[in-house]
């Protein structure tokens, strides 16, 4: 079962991607600029729907910064409340 996707583990799984560490990743960055390519982003994608978040590739590609992508996914997770985001 996948961990549960909190911003801590969204951190953490971009850290990884990025070669960071996660207090590394600054949530302004915008993700092509900080180096991510199409298929790192396929791969985060299906480890965030697996972990319950109702997104696509285009719902990320839309947004330009990590921080709108924490927005979009924490509004789209199975079971999220208010107090998550």
């Amino acid at each position: 079962m996948p961990e549960p996707l909190t911003l801590d583990t969204f951190r953490a799984d971009l850290a990884e991607f990025l070669f960071l560490q996660p207090g590394e990743v600054d949530l302004e960055d915008s993700p092509l600029e900080s180096g991510l390519d199409s298929l790192r982003i396929v791969t985060l994608l299906e480890r965030w729907q697996a972990a319950g978040a109702d997104i696509g590739f285009v719902d990320l590609a839309e947004r330009t910064t990590f921080r709108e992508w924490w927005h979009l996914l924490a509004g789209r997770r199975t079971g999220a409340t208010r107090a998550d985001t």
